[in-house]
């Protein structure tokens, strides 16, 4: 790898963790934003809800945006329209504007998290890609994991404060970009500097034509589906079910989060290269939604607190491990679509954040242990489709016929 690659790749990893932060910074203050201007429960769910269905919509569309004008420029607006949606937020007390700043955050991460990937993709061979992806994955997780700790020091000094240091690192990382970012002809040559061999490919499949369609590219977006479907679905009522169900406290919910977050980072930046290397991307997918399955059934059969813990620590890992994974197949299947698999990627994502949460909340009213019981089910049956996978190099055959 290049220093030019490096310097990129480090841009790219500082990026999206500081926005995940800022995102994350916002998650104390919610509740107290919600007592304080007498906010409905309804009210905060169309908040968050609108957040996943402005990604939702925009994602596919700034993917094939940014594979057309390239993606810096997509970059450093995302950054500028995060910064706006949290200085918006911060200067407003009324629920519609607190709604128009959502939108707007949802239309930044959907130019930012994509074209990040795409971008990392770009400048990498296949064989750097999965360490390349596991850092962005990283942080990913690090900045949603230590921003609410911080907002809630932050939420300290006054409660719309952390929204002013989220707009902050948002102009930070938009200054950081535009000035040591390579320029996209830059960037170009440092991709065929890096592999020159795979550039050399054949054009892929146009993406919106029925060859580009592939049963093995289906499958794969389908498991993206299903694994942040699971992952919501599991996560969003998680300190519900074990307070109700095994009487877990704060401190318990806070141990088991704090000991999944440095799980998380270590899986993501130390071992899913070493493990994709060793294993591939298709047994690592397969044995990840294995172990998910089993442990999410595990847990409500089980009796005590350690019981739980051991398996709710499994089964984020294997998420962890789940999404990396099926994204870097992904990046292999069709080197000139970046940006728009990124982005069907990420629209799927928020798919799954937005039906996640309805349906367990939904199952949940009616038995504490539904919603688990059905997210196995769909992590057995996307264990089973992951035996129809490819390998890489036959997934992008596929796609160049």
């Amino acid at each position: 790898m290049t220093k030019k690659t490096r310097r990129a790749i480090f841009i790219l990893v500082f990026s999206e963790f500081l926005v995940c932060l800022g995102i994350s910074l916002v998650i104390p203050v919610m509740p107290f934003l919600k007592n304080q201007l007498h906010l409905t429960a309804t009210d905060m769910g169309i908040m968050s809800a609108l957040f996943a269905f402005s990604q939702f919509v925009a994602s596919p569309l700034i993917g094939r945006l940014s594979d057309k004008i390239g993606r810096k420029p997509v970059l450093t607006t995302g950054l500028f329209l995060f910064m706006a949606s949290e200085v918006l937020f911060a200067l407003t007390n009324q629920l519609m504007v607190f709604n128009i700043s959502r939108i707007i955050g949802g239309l930044s991460a959907a130019m930012v998290v994509p074209t990040a990937m795409a971008l990392a993709a770009d400048i990498t061979t296949k064989r750097q890609r999965a360490r390349v992806i596991g850092w962005l994955s990283a942080a990913f997780s690090g900045g949603l994991i230590l921003g609410p700790g911080i907002g809630g020091i932050l939420a300290g000094i006054s409660y719309k404060t952390p929204f002013w240091a989220a707009g902050a690192l948002g102009l930070i990382s938009a200054i950081v970009l535009i000035s040591l970012l390579p320029s996209d002809a830059e960037t170009s040559k440092i991709r065929d500097a890096e592999a020159p061999s795979e550039m050399a490919t054949k054009p892929t499949a146009h993406p919106m034509t029925r060859e580009f369609w592939t049963v093995p590219i289906i499958i794969l977006f389908t498991m993206i589906l299903v694994s942040s479907f699971g992952l919501q679905g599991f996560e969003s009522i998680y300190s519900i079910y074990v307070n109700e169900v095994f009487h877990f406290s704060l401190n318990n919910i806070a141990l088991v989060l704090t000991l999944n977050g440095l799980i998380s980072l270590f899986l993501q930046v130390a071992m899913f290269d070493t493990l994709v290397s060793k294993w591939g991307e298709r047994r690592v997918i397969r044995v990840c939604f294995f172990l998910a399955a089993i442990c999410v059934v595990w847990i409500t059969q089980a009796h005590g607190k350690i019981a739980v813990m051991i398996a709710t620590l499994i089964i984020f890992s294997a998420f962890d491990l789940l999404r990396p994974a099926i994204t870097t197949l992904l990046t292999k299947a069709s080197e000139s679509n970046q940006g728009l698999i990124n982005g069907l990627n990420m629209s799927l994502t928020s798919v799954g954040n937005i039906v996640g949460p309805i349906m367990s909340g939904m199952l949940l009213d009616m038995n504490p242990h539904y919603p688990y019981l059905v997210v196995s089910v769909f992590l057995i049956v996307s264990y089973l489709m992951a035996f129809l996978l490819k390998r890489p190099d036959q997934l992008q055959s596929a796609a160049e016929k």
